[in-house]
């Protein structure tokens, strides 16, 4: 998968859980949960549609490393 392909599964999954936000661009460098003002359930929600998308099995102790894109 590319850079441009991730992003756009990030981009489409976070819009999936905030899609108030849909559309907004995503700054690289800025937290999601500071970006678009998503709760803890709303972030569980957004890691579990990464792992529906990507069947890739993603560990409570990898939650800090999804905080930004």
């Amino acid at each position: 998968m590319t850079d441009a392909e991730l992003s756009d599964l990030v981009a489409r999954s976070l819009y999936a859980v905030a899609p108030d936000v849909e559309g907004e661009p995503i700054d690289p460098n800025k937290s999601f949960r500071a970006q678009f003002e998503i709760d803890s359930m709303d972030f569980l929600n957004f890691v579990i549609g990464l792992h529906k998308a990507t069947g890739v099995e993603i560990l409570e102790q990898d939650y800090p490393d999804l905080q930004t894109l």
